[in-house]
């Protein structure tokens, strides 16, 4: 199993921030899902408006193995300055912007079938239109290429 580790990542930001998300926790729900999870960990935004991605891997009773991934961008709201007390209040998480791919594969899918596919959606997604090699390794592709969670 792939040791959960930090993910860092690019936004797509007119001038790009690279955000470094922590490992929080990697545990088997009730119905068996296995779900790891990670948040950015800045000192001066609240935890629950910090950047979270949620992986999850669950073998659905048909034999399908279903791999998401997860990814929440919470958007503070602005605040608008002192009340005639001269209170203001904590800003609070206005909305949270998200992403989820969520991939479904045969038991019998090889890994290089599950690759060629990520790879395709991938590309499609980013409209790439040129030849570029598939990434192998890290959270994300080992969910889904080879249906390895983060522990």
């Amino acid at each position: 199993m792939s040791a959960q580790a930090n993910i860092v990542a690019f936004d797509g930001a007119a001038t790009p921030v690279s955000h470094t998300l922590v490992p929080i926790n990697s545990s088997v729900l009730p119905d068996g899902t296995r779900e790891s999870t990670w948040r950015e960990s800045l000192t001066t935004v609240p935890e629950e408006a910090q950047v979270r991605i949620v992986m999850r891997s669950k073998r659905l009773s048909s034999g399908i193995n279903q791999v998401s991934c997860d990814v929440s961008v919470p958007v503070m709201e602005a605040i608008a300055g002192a009340n005639a007390a001269g209170y203001t209040a904590a800003p609070k998480v206005a909305y949270v912007n998200r992403v989820v791919v969520t991939s479904y594969f045969s038991g019998r899918a090889t890994i290089a079938e599950r690759r060629l596919v990520r790879q395709l959606a991938v590309n499609v997604a980013g409209s790439v239109s040129t030849s570029v090699s598939p990434v192998t390794t890290g959270p994300a592709p080992e969910l889904i290429d080879q249906n390895i969670i983060a522990s």
